[in-house]
């Protein structure tokens, strides 16, 4: 492991044609603030729920513990003029959705107890970081068993455990492939990818940016050095819905006759049909030359039609559609599951356990005759010795 002195911009690789949204449409401010609904596929019920004019996800589970002290610890890292400079910049000219990368940072940054990420509070920006501190910190004095962000926390330790899971039963050095990759962070903080080249794909626009707040950052006295945890960070422009997209990661090294970890958390839902269909069989194609384990989550029916506008993709069952497309087998979780939980939701009324036990076929809830929104969370795995026909 070595400690970052450098600018990570230098691992960018190449150039993007595409950098002005991301996967879809992007709203105007005036259409995000008046016509979106929240996307609360893990409640009951709708809930619209603004900080500072755009939609949060709000999740249930326990209080969080962060202080105001640990707040503006992270607010210090902020301080340099570089970096309020680059995120003026990410508040003028990016859409809704591709903020949206910023908004999954600020949820890590703030649910430090739980998932430990020294970049996601530089990554999410003070606009994102304030808004969401105190929508929860509302809902704390008020007592709600909705709290925003335990939902991102919660998904992000998934990944990881499935992660550390499957480099240690690939063994050796697996590539591992971030699609749709935004404000992430892991290859800072996982130990489990010492020995792996992890690539990061994601329009230039988002990685340029990325690479320059984090080199402001780490160029400040305000801010601690970050380790590199990983083996190599290599930045991939490119657009996932150019069918192009896996020509231009293996000119950035990547290799097919490596096994791979591919890692598609929060993207999927925001492609059209086509294109998400397109992206999983790619994957699915590359068993043919390695082992190949797909990590990725999922958004029922339901749950898309909460914004028709940003999400589009989405599959009742997950676990039947990739071995039909040609992996071998595919384990499905939902949040408050034991494998999905990690200790984060104890509200005694805690609507995810609610909703998990209904049975997954049933599209309204019977308590209160709202529609079941549900968040998949997926490992899938094949291998050049599987037979599974096409």
């Amino acid at each position: 492991m070595s400690t970052l002195y450098m600018r990570p911009a230098r691992t960018l690789c190449g150039r993007s044609r595409l950098a002005a949204q991301r996967y879809l449409f992007v709203p105007t401010k005036a259409e995000a603030a008046g016509s979106h609904q929240l996307w609360s596929i893990m409640s009951s019920r709708e809930e619209d729920v603004r900080v500072n004019g755009d939609h949060q996800l709000v999740a249930d589970g326990g209080v969080n513990g962060e202080g105001e002290g640990e707040l503006e610890a992270v607010m210090e890292q902020l301080a340099p003029e570089g970096v309020r400079a680059l995120h003026a910049r990410v508040e003028a000219e990016w859409g809704p959705v591709l903020q949206s990368a910023c908004q999954t940072a600020a949820a890590r940054a703030l649910w430090a107890t739980a998932v430990r990420d020294p970049a996601a509070g530089v990554l999410a920006g003070e606009k994102h970081l304030r808004g969401l501190h105190d929508k929860m910190r509302r809902d704390e004095r008020a007592g709600a068993r909705e709290v925003p962000g335990v939902m991102i926390a919660v998904r992000t330790l998934w990944f990881d455990a499935r992660i550390e899971a499957a480099v240690g039963n690939l063994g050796g050095s697996p590539q591992v492939v971030l699609l749709g990759a935004g404000m992430d962070a892991r290859a800072y903080r996982l130990s489990c990818l010492k020995e792996c080249t992890v690539f990061e794909l994601d329009f230039s626009e988002l990685l340029e940016m990325k690479s320059d707040i984090l080199h402001e950052a780490i160029s400040s006295a305000n801010h601690q050095k970050l380790t590199m945890m990983a083996k190599s960070l290599i930045r991939v422009p490119a657009d996932i819905r150019d069918v192009g997209w896996m020509t231009k990661l293996q000119s950035c090294g990547y290799v097919p006759e490596r096994n791979t970890i591919w890692v598609l958390e929060g993207i999927l839902y925001y492609l059209h049909h086509v294109h998400a269909m397109q992206v999983l069989e790619t994957i699915a194609a590359c068993r043919a030359s390695a082992c190949t384990v797909l990590l990725a989550d999922f958004m029922n029916k339901n749950a898309t039609a909460l914004s028709q506008t940003m999400y589009h993709f989405y599959h009742d069952s997950p676990d039947l559609l990739l071995p039909s497309i040609g992996f071998s087998q595919a384990m499905l979780s939902q949040i408050g599951d034991p494998q999905a939980h990690f200790g984060l939701l104890n509200h005694p009324q805690n609507l995810f356990d609610k909703l998990r036990r209904l049975p997954r076929s049933m599209e309204i809830n019977p308590e209160d005759g709202t529609p079941c929104r549900r968040l998949y969370l997926v490992e899938a795995s094949a291998s050049p010795d599987d037979h599974t026909i096409l």
